[in-house]
């Protein structure tokens, strides 16, 4: 059988990683050149939706002073993740976040930054306790109109569409492979999976531990999507000496300390897992356990140890490996 292609690049602040398998059909691309295309395909999606690039389609929406917003076909399917995870999470991953998000200290990119050591902000870290939705709820404001190619929220109300984006592109990504036997698409550790080699035999996707960085082991995925969210990768000490990082309370606009480091969740989908395991680490142990209990998933507790819930095919080591 024909090697499987690995083509990596980075973008979006992250690792792209793509595994090709031979195509399905002789008219299909040749692995390498579908991984080429690819590659344009979503290096043009950071540009386009990039809330750091004052050229970009998401960053024009942004800053327009109007009500309704002409939108491409790309931001709106943004836009669209966006909201559909509000809604799937209860308003827990909130895409209108971006004012707070600025003024914890997320206002450029942090692409090349070394993060703050995570064992030192927990450390230091106020006591836990789980988000909660902001009553507000003003993604609910935010409407999508496709037929006239409009996105529609109140003046001011700016839209992030990061917590959803690297799913999004990752599955995008997989539809467009799906001539070929097996594939993945990593994007930053939003993994989309598919084709029939993978369900024969399925890629095997390490977790690796937040704060020591080791592995922890791997889960068996066949189909769907697999996503990790952490502390570690985007994390910064402020000015006034405090910790801060990417993944906010939407009820006070700080970032959450909810007795979590680290969560990884399945899903039918890339955007769906990522969505799960920002709910998991957002709302703490006892929320973890809940949300993630129908797909499966591991969450690693402040004190390193990883627990594994639901159904998990793999090798997980659950002890407790913190420094």
């Amino acid at each position: 059988m024909p090697a499987e292609l690995d083509y990596s690049f980075s973008a979006m602040g992250s690792d792209i990683r793509l595994l090709i398998g031979p195509p399905l059909m002789s008219s299909a691309p040749a692995p390498l050149a579908a991984a080429d295309r690819e590659k344009a395909f979503v290096l043009d999606f950071a540009e386009r939706l990039s809330r750091f690039r004052p050229d970009s389609e998401l960053t024009a929406l942004n800053e327009s002073p109007a009500h309704r917003v002409p939108a491409g076909e790309l931001l709106r399917l943004a836009v669209r993740a966006g909201v559909w995870a509000a809604r799937r999470s209860d308003g827990l991953v909130d895409p209108t976040l971006v004012r707070a998000l600025e003024r914890v200290g997320y206002d450029h990119s942090l692409q090349g930054a070394v993060p703050a050591s995570l064992s030192d902000a927990v450390a230091s870290a106020p006591a836990r306790w789980p988000a909660r939705p902001h009553p507000a709820a003003a993604w609910r404001g935010v409407l999508i109109d496709d037929e006239a190619g409009y996105v529609e929220r109140p003046p001011g109300l700016a839209i992030d569409t990061g917590g959803t984006g690297k799913g999004l592109c990752a599955d995008m990504v997989a539809r467009h492979l799906w001539v070929y036997t097996r594939y993945a698409v990593d994007c930053g550790g939003d993994i989309a999976v598919g084709g029939v080699g993978a369900q024969l035999n399925p890629y095997m996707v390490e977790v690796e531990h937040p704060i020591t960085g080791r592995s922890l082991g791997a889960v068996a995925v066949s189909q769907g999507g697999v996503a990790t969210s952490g502390l570690n990768v985007r994390i910064w000490r402020r000015t006034d000496g405090s910790f801060a990082h990417h993944l906010l309370d939407p009820s006070t606009g700080e970032p959450v300390w909810s007795g979590l480091v680290g969560a990884t969740a399945l899903g039918a989908t890339a955007v769906e897992a990522e969505t799960l395991s920002k709910m998991a680490l957002l709302l703490g142990p006892d929320g973890a356990r809940e949300v993630l209990d129908d797909r499966g998933g591991v969450i690693i507790h402040d004190d390193g140890t990883a627990e594994v819930i639901g159904s998990v095919s793999g090798s997980i080591n659950q002890l407790a490996l913190a420094a």
